[in-house]
């Protein structure tokens, strides 16, 4: 997994999340509170998510084979597909089930400074977490917003470790209102109430990331401004006369697929095309260097032709 796939941010929530996850099923067996059960299983599932956003990207960088020309490196974009899964169904399903059980059947609960001792804990050590994915996810966001950054980026893991520890953070602090009112008012119904509201944080957050895995999973293109690059270095080239048409794809968030139909004069010699080819190529991967696999295609301008489906 390269740099930007951010390994040190998952590497340090997993470390707090094992940890975290270990302290909320103590604080439950002494308390009994079921959004510290909720928030423990939370944590499990957010430590198996990033074990599985870790294997992606080491399956990632296997060598191409004849079964798969283009190599595997959109199995990223399966494993982060996979979290998006595994959050909703064990997070945010095991919590709405715990958290409606609980309204139906309010228990009191016992030493409930175990709760506010380990939700301490666990906000600090999220905290430090969520800092680390912040920071790494600074350096490659640029001048976009965080929604746009969550929308638009072809490596799945910082989007998803951003998510995953601001819906942590989030649902320690649904877990410690829902304890603090139950302990004020005497009334367990507000341990389930916090329940239930880290459940539907949970099931959010699953959708926003199934829904963005999903697309760089089924495929997307570079984004318009690494294909101007892309058109510009290629009508750079003196053989070139334009660009007819072209569609890119990432095969991975760091290899682009480059197919272009470009235009060439009509007196060129094969042996001049193949050189202006070959010079396009280079040009292309100066300017973009995740334009790894590139097939360009020589033929003659015709206006009629740019948008044709033969084209």
């Amino acid at each position: 997994m390269s740099a930007g796939g951010g390994t040190k941010a998952i590497i340090a929530a997993l470390a707090a999340n094992l940890s975290i996850a270990a302290a909320k099923f103590v604080a439950f067996v002494f308390t009994g509170s079921s959004a510290m059960l909720a928030e423990g299983i939370h944590s499990v599932a957010d430590s198996g998510n990033q074990a599985l956003l870790l294997i992606g990207g080491k399956r990632a960088t296997r060598a191409r084979t004849p079964e798969h020309p283009f190599g595997y490196g959109r199995e990223r974009y399966f494993y982060a597909f996979v979290v998006a899964v595994v959050l909703f169904t064990i997070g945010a399903l095991f919590s709405l089930y715990e958290g409606w059980h609980k309204l139906s059947h309010p228990e009191a609960l016992r030493t409930p400074q175990w709760a506010f001792g380990v939700l301490i804990f666990a906000i600090i050590a999220e905290a430090f977490s969520f800092r680390t994915a912040i920071k790494e996810s600074n350096a490659v966001r640029g001048d976009q917003s965080w929604w746009a950054f969550i929308r638009r980026s072809k490596s799945p893991e910082l989007p998803v470790i951003v998510l995953e520890d601001l819906g942590a953070l989030l649902g320690l602090i649904f877990a410690l209102f829902g304890v603090t009112m139950a302990v004020v008012t005497g009334d367990p119904i507000w341990d389930g109430i916090g329940t239930l509201m880290i459940g539907v944080l949970l099931a959010v957050i699953a959708v926003i990331l199934a829904v963005e895995t999903k697309s760089l999973l089924i495929g997307e293109g570079a984004g318009p401004e690494v294909e101007n690059r892309i058109s510009a270095a290629l009508e750079s080239t003196p053989e070139v006369s334009r660009v007819i048409h072209m569609r890119t794809l990432h095969l991975g968030p760091e290899e682009i697929l480059v197919a272009a139909k470009i235009a060439v004069e009509n007196d060129d010699t094969a042996s001049e095309i193949a050189k202006g080819i070959d010079e396009a190529e280079k040009r292309v991967r100066a300017a973009v260097p995740e334009a790894r696999v590139i097939y360009l295609e020589p033929d003659l301008y015709r206006a009629d032709a740019v948008a044709g489906p033969s084209a």
